[in-house]
C-alpha cells in the first residue's frame, strides 16, 4: 500500500456509479476498498456486506475488515455511493416496505461509512455521502426514499459540525444529482433526454480531486450536479 499515492474505500463499489469510481481511482494509481454485497474484482480488497444482517451486525463485520485490512494504515477518503429508488405515497400498499428498504440502503451505509471514516481517515481527509436534490423538499411520491437521504442530508451537516468525531480538517460532503447516465437508466428510460444526466465519469474525477485536497467545497456542503447540454456545473445547496 506504501507505492501507491492514496488510499480509499468505495461503498457501493459494485454498483453502476461505485464500479466507475473504483475504475477510476485504479487508474490514477490508488489502493482502493470496495465495500458491497458482492465482490469487485478491479478493487484491491473487497469486503461483502450480507443482506440479512442487521445495522449493528453489518456494522460490527464491516468495520473489523477494514481494520484488519489496515493494519493501522490511515485512508485518504470514504466514498459511500450505495442506495437505491422506490416509489410510493403513504396510501401506498409498500409505504412502509419500500421506506425500511430505502432506509437501509441509504442510511445504513452512509452511518457505517462514517464510522469507518472516524476511526481510519487521516486529518484532511473526506467523507462523501450520496443525498438527493428531490430530498430538499416534498417527494409525496417517493416518501420513503425522501426520508432516508434527508437523514443523510443531517448526517453530512452533523459530520460537519464541532465535535463530529471524524479526524480534524476533515471534509464531509454529500452529491445531490438528479439523474445519473447508468446502464439502468438508458435501459428504462430510453427516450429521455440525455443531454441532461450526469456522467459517471464526472462523478468519479470530482471524488478523485475532492480525496486528493483539489477544489473541495465547504465542510458540510450539498453539492448539487446540474447537467444541461452535457455539461455539469456545481451548486451549492
Amino acid at each position: 500500500m506504501s507505492t501507491m499515492l492514496g488510499r480509499v474505500f468505495i461503498y457501493g463499489g459494485r454498483g453502476a456509479l461505485g464500479a466507475q469510481c473504483v475504475a477510476h481511482f485504479k487508474s490514477q494509481n490508488w489502493w482502493v476498498g470496495s465495500i458491497d454485497l458482492k465482490a469487485n474484482d478491479q478493487a484491491d480488497a473487497n469486503i461483502l456486506v450480507k443482506h440479512d444482517e442487521s445495522w449493528i451486525e453489518q456494522e460490527i463485520s464491516v468495520l473489523s475488515q477494514v481494520q484488519e485490512l489496515l493494519k493501522g494504515d490511515k485512508i485518504d477518503a470514504v466514498i459511500c455511493v450505495a442506495g437505491g429508488w422506490a416509489g410510493g405515497n403513504a396510501a401506498s400498499k409498500e409505504f412502509v416496505k419500500n421506506a425500511d428498504l430505502m432506509w437501509r440502503q441509504s442510511v445504513w451505509s452512509s452511518t457505517i461509512a462514517a464510522a469507518i471514516a472516524a476511526q481510519h481517515l487521516k486529518e484532511g481527509g473526506m467523507i462523501s455521502l450520496p443525498g438527493a436534490k428531490p430530498a430538499l423538499g416534498p417527494t409525496s411520491g417517493m416518501i420513503g426514499y425522501g426520508m432516508a437521504k434527508a437523514a443523510v442530508h443531517q448526517l453530512t451537516k452533523s459530520l460537519a459540525g464541532e465535535n463530529s468525531g471524524l479526524p480534524q480538517n476533515s471534509m464531509a460532503v454529500a452529491i445531490l444529482p438528479v439523474t445519473l447516465d447508468t446502464p439502468m437508466n438508458r435501459k428504462w428510460m430510453p427516450n429521455a433526454d440525455m443531454s441532461s444526466w450526469t456522467p459517471l465519469e464526472f462523478v468519479a474525477d470530482l471524488f478523485l480531486r475532492w480525496a486528493r485536497g483539489e477544489d473541495r467545497p465547504p465542510n458540510g456542503s450539498l453539492v448539487h450536479l446540474v447537467t444541461k447540454n452535457f455539461t455539469t456545473e456545481l451548486h451549492l445547496v
